[in-house]
C-alpha cells in the first residue's frame, strides 16, 4: 500500500500561515520576475484565473476582486517544504519525496487503521505548520495518486464528482457505502490519470477512452503498441499490479542548470559576466549537492522573442573542462569565456544560463599527467565544502566569486520581486514579532 500527501496550493498555503487575513481571499503567487501565475487559491481559480495567466491581465482585477498578488519566496516555500516532509515521514517506513509538496509515503507493515492513521498526520500538519494537505491512499502508486485527486477534488467541490466523505483523506480500499472503485475510476477523466500526458489524452479520449476506468478496461499490449510502456504500466497499475516502486533515492540529473530572465534588459557586458558568475556558482552548489562532476560548461543568452519590434539575438557556447570538476571558481572561468565567444554589443539580452553537462560521479577518478596534484584537489574540496557552508549559515551569496559583483538588489539584471513576503523561518531579520 501507498500514500500519497499533496499540499493544497502550497505556495498559497505558505504565505497564509504567516498572513491569516489572506484566508478567504483570491490569492496568486507569480513566478521570476512576477511574469505568470504559478500558484492559485482556490477563491482565485473560481474567479477563473489560470495557471500561466500573465500579471497584466491579473494586475486590472486586484482592486475590483481583492486579488491579491504575491511574489515567488522560494525560500520559505523549500523551508516549509522540509518541515511537511519530515511531519508526513510519520505515515510510514519509507518515503520518495515527488515534488516541493508531495512524497509516495510506503504503508507496508504498518498495523491499524490507515484511514485514521493519515487523517491524524493531516491534523498534526495543520496544526504543528499550518498547511492544509489531501491524502490518498492505494495498492499502487498510480491508484495512490488518483485517490490524492479524489480526495482534493471532493474537498474543493463536495457532491460534484465523487462523494462527499471522500474529502481530504481518500483510501480506495475502504470506500463509503454505495461507491465502489468502478465509480470513482468512472468519475474521473483520463486526463487526471498520472502517467498520461495532455496529448496522449487527448488522442485517448478521440478512441472513446474518457475515464480513468474506461483505460482499466482498455488492452494494456495493444496501447503500449501505440504509446509506449508507460502507458501499459499506468493500465496495470490501475489494475492493482504494482509496477512503479518506491525511489528511497532520487535519481541523478543529467544535467544542472541556472537559468534566470532579468528585471531589466542587459546591453553591457560587465553586467552579463556578474550574472553568469552567479548562476555559475549556483549550478556548482546544485552538483556539488548530488556529488557530481561536470565535464563542459554551456552557456546561453537571448534577447525577449516576445519583443518582435526588437533586434533578436541567441547564442550558446559549450566550453570543456581540463578534467570534471564541481569547483566554483573552475566553472565560473570556463563559463566567462563561453559568455564572451558569443556576446555582441547592441541587444538588449532578457535571458541568460549557465548549464553543467557530461556528469559524472564524484567519486570517480581518473589521474592525468601534468594535471592539479592529490593535495591540489583536496586543497579544493576543502574550499568548496568551507563555502557552503558559510551560504547555508549565512545566507545564500554571502560568499561568491569576486566576478559575481557585490550583490544586493541595486543590480540591474537581479529579478524583479517587488511584491515579495518576508523570508520568516529562515532570517532573522524577518523573523516574525508577537505584541502585547
Amino acid at each position: 500500500m501507498y500514500a500519497l500527501l499533496d499540499g493544497n496550493n502550497f505556495y498559497v498555503s505558505c504565505e497564509r500561515v504567516f498572513r491569516p487575513s489572506l484566508n478567504g481571499r483570491p490569492v496568486v503567487v507569480l513566478s521570476n520576475n512576477d511574469g505568470c501565475a504559478i500558484a492559485r487559491s482556490n477563491e482565485a481559480k473560481a474567479l477563473g484565473i489560470r495557471m500561466g495567466t500573465p500579471f497584466h491581465e491579473i494586475r486590472a482585477r486586484l482592486g475590483e476582486d481583492r486579488v491579491v498578488a504575491l511574489s515567488a519566496n522560494f525560500t520559505l516555500y523549500g523551508d516549509m517544504s522540509n518541515r511537511l516532509m519530515a511531519i508526513a515521514a510519520g505515515l510510514g517506513p519509507a518515503q520518495e519525496i515527488y515534488s516541493i509538496d508531495e512524497c509516495f509515503v510506503s504503508l507496508d507493515g504498518v498495523r491499524g487503521d490507515l484511514l485514521e492513521r493519515a487523517s491524524r498526520v493531516r491534523q498534526r500538519l495543520v496544526q504543528w505548520i499550518g498547511i492544509p494537505c489531501g491524502i490518498g491512499i492505494g495498492p499502487t502508486k498510480t491508484l495512490a495518486k488518483l485517490a490524492n485527486h479524489v480526495a482534493k477534488d471532493a474537498e474543493r467541490r463536495p457532491g460534484a464528482s465523487y462523494p462527499a466523505a471522500l474529502a481530504q483523506v481518500c483510501d480506495l480500499g475502504r470506500l463509503p457505502a454505495g461507491c465502489t472503485r468502478d465509480h470513482v475510476l468512472a468519475a474521473t477523466a483520463v486526463g487526471d490519470v498520472w502517467g498520461i500526458g495532455p496529448r496522449i489524452g487527448r488522442q485517448l479520449e478521440g478512441d472513446g477512452v474518457r475515464s480513468a476506468l474506461d483505460l482499466a478496461r482498455a488492452d494494456a499490449v495493444s496501447l503500449r503498441r501505440r504509446f509506449g510502456v508507460v502507458v501499459e504500466r499506468t493500465v496495470r497499475e490501475l489494475h492493482g499490479v504494482s509496477c512503479i516502486g518506491l525511489e528511497d533515492v532520487p535519481p541523478r540529473k543529467r544535467e544542472v542548470a541556472c537559468t534566470r530572465a532579468f528585471g531589466e534588459p542587459v546591453r553591457t557586458l560587465g553586467p552579463l559576466q556578474e550574472a553568469v558568475s552567479e548562476y555559475a556558482g549556483r549550478a556548482a552548489f546544485k552538483l556539488r549537492l548530488q556529488h557530481g562532476r561536470a565535464g563542459q560548461v554551456l552557456v546561453f543568452i537571448h534577447t525577449n522573442p516576445f519583443r518582435r519590434s526588437e533586434r533578436q539575438y541567441a547564442r550558446s557556447a559549450t566550453v570543456p573542462l581540463r578534467r570534471p570538476s564541481d569547483d566554483t571558481a573552475s566553472i565560473t572561468q570556463a563559463a566567462l569565456r563561453a559568455l564572451v565567444s558569443i556576446w555582441q554589443p547592441g541587444y538588449r539580452i532578457h535571458k541568460a544560463g549557465v548549464m553543467l553537462l557530461d556528469l559524472q560521479d564524484a567519486g570517480v577518478e581518473q589521474g592525468e599527467l601534468g594535471l592539479e596534484a592529490d593535495a591540489q584537489r583536496e586543497a579544493g574540496g576543502r574550499l568548496m565544502a568551507a563555502l557552503d557552508r558559510l551560504n547555508d549559515r549565512y545566507g545564500r551569496g554571502t560568499v561568491q566569486v569576486a566576478s559575481a559583483g557585490l550583490g544586493g538588489d541595486a543590480r540591474s539584471w537581479t529579478m524583479k520581486q517587488q511584491r515579495r513576503t518576508p523570508q520568516y523561518t529562515t532570517c532573522w531579520q524577518d523573523l516574525p514579532v508577537a505584541r502585547a
